[in-house]
């Protein structure tokens, strides 16, 4: 896939969440790589745009603060992530090397 590493191209990515991002990423660069552009299944593809829509929703952005389910809710998000990445990985046999970054973000709003 490309990215922004020095040859252009990766062979290590990470599934993660973020706010208007697609949920694939270059491990070694950062870059955020295009979901469509990505070598799984149409299927998939669709699980991860759901599954990255849903991030942040243990946030209150207004107030800046966790909803009374927050940390529990960030919990669920990674587990379901934590099963795309084996999804992923299942897919992609060995031409990536896919880890999970799960988030932490919940931490801030303590």
């Amino acid at each position: 896939m490309d990215c922004c590493c020095k040859s252009g191209k990766t062979s290590e990515i990470k599934i993660e969440g973020d706010v208007s991002a697609d949920p694939i990423w270059c491990k070694n660069c950062g870059c955020n790589l295009d979901l469509d552009e990505s070598p799984v299944s149409a299927e998939l593809k669709d699980k991860l745009s759901r599954w990255a829509l849903t991030y942040g929703k243990w946030i209150d952005w207004n107030k800046g603060s966790l909803l009374a389910n927050g940390l529990e809710l960030e919990k669920e998000f990674n587990q379901a992530g934590l099963l795309l990445t084996e999804e992923v990985k299942h897919e992609l046999k060995d031409q990536y090397n896919v880890t999970y970054s799960p988030s932490s973000s919940s931490r801030y709003y303590l």
